[in-house]
């Protein structure tokens, strides 16, 4: 709605995971680091935490960008599929014809195509979003998947990403097995209210407004507070500010625009704006 009012090419506050828009705060940028290392340097497990919202699942679409054209990927962003789908997604990512419906098929099929990825100098990566909701039977089952190695190094590097009940979830007894295979944490915190700020004028510029477009100090303020710092709900905040400002016909998302904005998303009425 007020994309032309702004100039905007694109809409800069999108709540969808677009990996063009990701903004590399010191915690994304420490974790992204750290997602690349793991499996540029084959180090089988790879574990990504952090609250809903923070940006893992933007993060990991951009790593896909970043991995080198010799590592194939498998993203599953389902992990509520039953245990066969979920397997058949999984072959399915990598270019594999499932012949059978069962583990061993899986396990024999996958392994074949890893030794040959392998024996063109290739690595491989699977990655997991909202690994918190697999069951412990399917996460025990994805260890096994760590077999699949050489003397020297892993076939597969996989990456398991979810929220922070994940961490507790490995916790359990059943679970000991993967938890000591995971050799590279990273944890996504909440932006500082200066990230704030940066996060809001990077989004703004990727968009391309053909107006200047400013968040005042006390507004970023005022929507760093509202959001604790969680990307998602800063996008929903600036997003609502935007459309404010443009019923209001000003380009200057100030205090008072955004406290209405904040307020409005809160549920308390205002009369209609003029």
């Amino acid at each position: 709605m007020y994309l032309d009012f702004y100039g905007f090419v694109e809409n800069p506050f999108n709540i969808t995971s677009d990996p063009s828009f990701l903004y590399l705060s010191q915690t994304h940028k420490n974790a992204f680091d750290h997602l690349l290392f793991g499996i540029n340097e084959r180090k089988g497990f790879i574990l990504l935490t952090g609250e809903i919202g923070a940006g893992k699942t933007t993060l990991c679409k951009a790593l896909l960008y970043h991995l080198p054209q010799t590592t194939k990927t498998s993203f599953v962003f389902n992990s509520n599929l039953p245990e066969g789908q979920l397997f058949e997604a999984i072959l399915g990512d990598f270019g594999i014809l499932p012949k059978r419906r069962n583990k061993i098929s899986f396990l024999k099929q996958l392994n074949s195509f890893l030794l040959h990825e392998l024996s063109l100098g290739n690595n491989a990566a699977l990655i997991i979003d909202e690994a918190q909701n697999l069951r412990a039977s399917t996460l025990e089952f994805i260890r096994m998947l760590s077999n699949f190695e050489t003397e020297k190094e892993k076939l597969i590097q996989i990456v398991l990403s979810g929220q922070p009940e994940l961490r507790d979830k490995l916790e359990a007894a059943n679970l000991s097995q993967l938890k000591q295979r995971i050799s590279v944490r990273s944890h996504l915190s909440a932006l500082t209210v200066s990230d704030v700020g940066q996060y809001i004028d990077y989004r703004i510029w990727k968009a391309q407004p053909s107006k200047s477009v400013v968040f005042t100090p006390d507004a970023v303020d005022l929507i760093y507070t509202y959001s604790g710092g969680i990307p998602r709900l800063i996008n929903i905040a600036c997003d609502k500010a935007l459309l404010c400002g443009f019923v209001l016909d000003t380009t200057v998302i100030d205090h008072a625009v955004a406290q209405r904005s904040i307020e409005e998303l809160s549920g308390i009425s205002h009369p209609a704006m003029v």
